[in-house]
């Protein structure tokens, strides 16, 4: 079984309840999406984090950003969850894969590994593990998990966007081995394709995506004017008795 045709094993298909259908991104939601982006281009905020794009993307979509997250799941609507992630590319109206810093998956921590690199396929199964039982926990509160990611170029302004759905990993499908940084990779055992790298120093996970046809690809016009810092204090009518002064 391929990382493209990867089990699931809780939560319905039957039960879908997304504000629409699964990787069709609706035009309205990129130029919400596009809005916001250009509102933090014009008070001169040149790069956004994962934190900020799950507060735009549950804007977007008239959902909720998580305070804190429920397993992988960061933002909400109605039944349906999102793992929100943004990468930074240098062409991501082209690219065609995609890494996916996918948390901290720490399995000597989670299972008692001592030395990651004692038995290789030991630990990239706990790896996995590790990600199987953060998607069960949000599937145990919401019918559906997706992963949206942003790949962003804030200088070009040039963005893809696309969704899949979350899904759990069967742990015997991969072999697992050192690469020259001495980071574990996780291949496929069908065809050997990398799909996996695990850090032991950090223990970050990334998972390797193909980016989907059905990606949106948009860009913003090169010539938002910037509001500067006296306009926006002009704007609110600012007064220098709201700055109480304390010691």
């Amino acid at each position: 079984m391929s990382l493209n045709d990867p089990t699931r094993l809780r939560g319905s298909a039957s039960r879908r309840s997304g504000p629409y259908l699964l990787g069709q991104i609706p035009d309205e939601v990129l130029v919400s999406i596009g809005r916001q982006l250009v509102h933090r281009l014009a008070v001169g905020v040149s790069d956004l984090t994962g934190d900020d794009f799950g507060t735009i993307f549950a804007e977007a979509i008239g959902g909720t950003h998580r305070a804190r997250p429920l397993g992988v799941a960061d933002v909400s609507w109605d039944g349906c969850a999102w793992s929100v992630k943004t990468v930074k590319d240098a062409r991501p109206l082209t690219k065609q894969t995609v890494r996916l810093i996918s948390g901290r998956n720490s399995p000597d921590y989670s299972l008692g590994i001592s030395d990651p690199r004692a038995n290789l396929d030991a630990t990239g199964r706990a790896v996995l593990s590790v990600w199987n039982a953060r998607v069960n926990e949000a599937l145990d509160q919401y019918n559906e998990l997706r992963i949206v990611v942003l790949m962003r170029n804030m200088e070009t302004r040039e963005f893809t966007i696309f969704e899949e759905e979350a899904r759990q990993f069967v742990p015997t499908d991969y072999a697992w081995r050192l690469n020259p940084r001495r980071n574990i990779v996780g291949h496929e055992r069908s065809d050997d394709h990398h799909q996996f790298t695990w850090q032991p120093h950090g223990s970050q996970f990334t998972i390797h995506r193909p980016v989907p046809g059905s990606a949106r690809r948009f860009s913003i016009v090169p010539n938002v004017p910037m509001v500067s810092v006296s306009d926006i204090l002009a704007a609110v009518s600012f007064r220098p008795d709201w700055i109480r002064v304390h010691g």
